[in-house]
Order: C-alpha cells, then sequence, then structure tokens
C-alpha cells in the first residue's frame, strides 16, 4: 500500500465507477452543446480579489472556505471555489462580448475547491458542469438555460428531483428590501458574527440553516412584497416560459443562494434523497458581476450542476445507467507469431471504431480467458501456431459460448457485421 493517501474531503475517481461521472458529464453538457453554448476552460486558480469583489466578501466561500496561497512573486492567488467569476473573467479578456453576437453562451467542466467539513455529499474537490449566458437581460434566456439543467436530469433517468425558484429583486428595488431587512435582523437574537452580517450583506442571514435562527426568521418582510413592477414582470414571464414547457417547479420566497451576485432570478435543484446536503445544482442572474470585476455592464445567467452530488442522487433512486461498451473484442494470442498477428487485428478493430483490448504479459490461455471474461468483451479470438497455419482465428462469442474458425483476412469485417 501507498504511504500516500488523498487528501481529507477529497476523491479519487478509480474505474469502473468513473465511468459514471463521464456519462453524468456528458448527459448534463449534451443540451448545452445542442444550443448554441461553446466549450470554455479556465485556470484551476485566479487572483484572490476576482473571487472577493464577485463571490462577495461577506460570503463563507470568501471568508473562511478560499484555498489561498502567495506566489513567490508575491501575488495572492485563490484554487477556484466557483466558475461563474472565472468563466466572466475569460470571456471579457478575451473580449467575446465584443464579437457582435450576444448572448455568449459558454459551458465548462472542472474541479472546484472549498474548504468545508467533509461529509456526505460534501467535498473540499468536488466536480461540475457549468453553464452561462453573457450579455443578454431576457427571461426567455432564463427559462432556456433552466430548461436545459431540467432535460439534462431527466435523460440521465432522474425523477425525484425539484426546482426551487425566486427571485432577488434588481438594484432599484432591492435596496428598499434591505433596509427593511435589516431593521427586522437587528432586533434579534443574533451572534456578533451574524450580526456582523447583516451590515454587510442582510439577505445572507436568510440562508443560515442554523434552527434557532430560523425560528426568528418566520415574521421577517418578504423580497416579493418589495419587488418593483419590471422585477414582477420578469419574473412573471420566467414562471410562464417555464409552465409552458412543461417544467415543473415550486415558488421558495426564501431562497438566496450563497453568492453574493445574484440578482432577479434565482433556483437550486433539490434531491429529498441526499439528506442534508440536497442541493444537486443551482443558479441565477448576475446582471452586475461584469461591473463588479471591472468590466462593462453585462446582463448574464447561469447555473452549475454537482457532478458527485448528481451521482449520489442516480444512487439515491437506484437508476442504472446505460453505460458505453469499453471492450467489445478480446485478443488472446497463444505465441509469439500469434501475438504480432492478433495485435495488428486489433488495431485494425479500434481504428474501425470497435473497442478491443488484448491479453497483454504473455499469459496463458487460461489466465487470458479470466481476463476476457472480466473485460466485459462479447467476443474473444483465440490464435496458436496451427491456427495460423490454417489462416484462421477461433472466434468465440461469450454469450453462448459458441466458437468457430474464422479467416484471419476477414475477422474484421465479421466482427463489425457482428456487432452491428
Amino acid at each position: 500500500m501507498s504511504t500516500f493517501q488523498a487528501p481529507k474531503g477529497t476523491y479519487d475517481l478509480t474505474p469502473p465507477d468513473s465511468a459514471k461521472f463521464l456519462a453524468v458529464r456528458e448527459a448534463i453538457s449534451a443540451p448545452l452543446r445542442d444550443s448554441g453554448y461553446g466549450y470554455i476552460e479556465t485556470p484551476g486558480f485566479e487572483n484572490v480579489e476576482l473571487f472577493a469583489r464577485g463571490v462577495g466578501e461577506s460570503t463563507d466561500i470568501v471568508t473562511k472556505e478560499m484555498y489561498t496561497l502567495t506566489t513567490k512573486g508575491g501575488d495572492q492567488l485563490a484554487l477556484r471555489p466557483e466558475g461563474t467569476a472565472s468563466v466572466l473573467r475569460a470571456a471579457l479578456e478575451a473580449n467575446l462580448h465584443k464579437a457582435g453576437n450576444l448572448p455568449v453562451k459558454l459551458w465548462y467542466s472542472g474541479s472546484y475547491y472549498r474548504y468545508e467539513r467533509p461529509q456526505k455529499g460534501r467535498y473540499r474537490h468536488f466536480s461540475q458542469v457549468g453553464a452561462e449566458a453573457i450579455g443578454t437581460e431576457d427571461p426567455v434566456l432564463d427559462a432556456e438555460l433552466i430548461i436545459l439543467a431540467d432535460q439534462a436530469y431527466r435523460s440521465l433517468g432522474l425523477r425525484q428531483f425539484r426546482i426551487l425558484l425566486n427571485s432577488l429583486g434588481d438594484k432599484e428595488c432591492r435596496p428598499v428590501y434591505r433596509e427593511a431587512l435589516q431593521t427586522f435582523l437587528r432586533d434579534l437574537d443574533l451572534d456578533e458574527e451574524t450580526r456582523r452580517r447583516i451590515e454587510i450583506n442582510p439577505l445572507r442571514v436568510l440562508d443560515d440553516k442554523r434552527a434557532d435562527v430560523q425560528k426568528q426568521l418566520t415574521d421577517a418582510p418578504k423580497l416579493r412584497d418589495y419587488l418593483c413592477d419590471a422585477c414582477k414582470a420578469y419574473h412573471e414571464e420566467v414562471r410562464a416560459l417555464l409552465t409552458a414547457a412543461g417544467v415543473v417547479y415550486e415558488d421558495d420566497e426564501k431562497l438566496v443562494r450563497g453568492l453574493d451576485y445574484y440578482t432577479r432570478t434565482t433556483f437550486e435543484f433539490i434531491h429529498d434523497g441526499l439528506g442534508s446536503q440536497s442541493a444537486v445544482g443551482g443558479g441565477g442572474r448576475y446582471d452586475g458581476l461584469s461591473e463588479m470585476i471591472g468590466g462593462p455592464a453585462l446582463p448574464s445567467v447561469g447555473w452549475a450542476l454537482g457532478v458527485d452530488r448528481t451521482v449520489l442522487a442516480l444512487e439515491a433512486e437506484g437508476v442504472e445507467l446505460d453505460l458505453p461498451v469499453t471492450t467489445s473484442v478480446y485478443a488472446v494470442p497463444l505465441g509469439e507469431e500469434a501475438r504480432r498477428a492478433l495485435f495488428a487485428v486489433v488495431t485494425e478493430l479500434r481504428r474501425a471504431g470497435v473497442p478491443a483490448d488484448f491479453a497483454f504479459g504473455g499469459r496463458g490461455l487460461k489466465g487470458a480467458m479470466k481476463s476476457a471474461n472480466r473485460s466485459g468483451a462479447r467476443y474473444t479470438l483465440v490464435a496458436g501456431e496451427r491456427d495460423l497455419a490454417e489462416g484462421v482465428v477461433q472466434l468465440k462469442d461469450m454469450e453462448s459460448g459458441e466458437q468457430d474458425a474464422v479467416p484471419l483476412a476477414g475477422v474484421v469485417a465479421e466482427l463489425t457485421k457482428r456487432l452491428g
């Protein structure tokens, strides 16, 4: 056993389980690729200030959970705790918003890092697939992204998830609500850290999961009562579009999300089979983030869906994914001449798009056939000196057990035909 282990709160992806993660990433990204979203990849670390400005200095992510480091040159960097700020920074740096085709529609997949107390469904290193639509204020765009996420989950076979929906208002109406909420919160029995949060970002107090805090928030003013006419109309249009598309959602007036940059539409995907870590993904509109990080006004909307939590949700529902076949043909050579001949066949099969593998290491027939069984291959090719002298290989159907001699020159065509 190795002296080293994966750091606390992280995980390794190894076969065969890693195939589930790949399938989930593919399923989440497929509707995006079909809807005009282009792939973007950003560095695993960024300037600390990018997240302090964008995510919010009062958030737990920035104050408690970021992994930070100082380079030899004195730069303050952080491992990315989320994807939106990085993607928007990259889009601005590349001037994608000046190409004349707004919104800029991007999707991404990668690892993110937060220093949290590890538990099932919450890790210090986690994987997400995300989507951002940058530069356009349109309720149809908000609805599109929610519909695409719903489509992705349903394509995987998930059914027991819920979509929570809310509006956080905008720069016109939220300040009025903020003041009313602060007045209410200042009279509550709260600890000093929470009292500091009241002055910086009082909406974050509504997101406090502690029962003693939630009990005191029962009569807190409701944001919906403070929405301006424009925000009300915008939110109603999002709701109408989702209903017309057959997407079921629940209005949740307490839904805040954990990042400061959200405005207007905010949403979360919940799966009740995951216990306390029930959020499998979420997102919303962030119309002011570009300006927060030094860019022009670019109203935008996006989401991120957790790959690891989606896998846990699938397991909670007992959904078995239809994973692609890793090996269809397994070649077992007996002797040096057969090794060269069958390796040439395997190479040709792979070039023809047939998943094929080989019994490496010169093992005997018994051991090699055990490996063939473990590979899950539908067919096994076996050849020795006598077979090659006759110009044939033995083709065994691993399901029926039937075996027959097939001309070596035509074995690739025969296997391609049988595998369809």
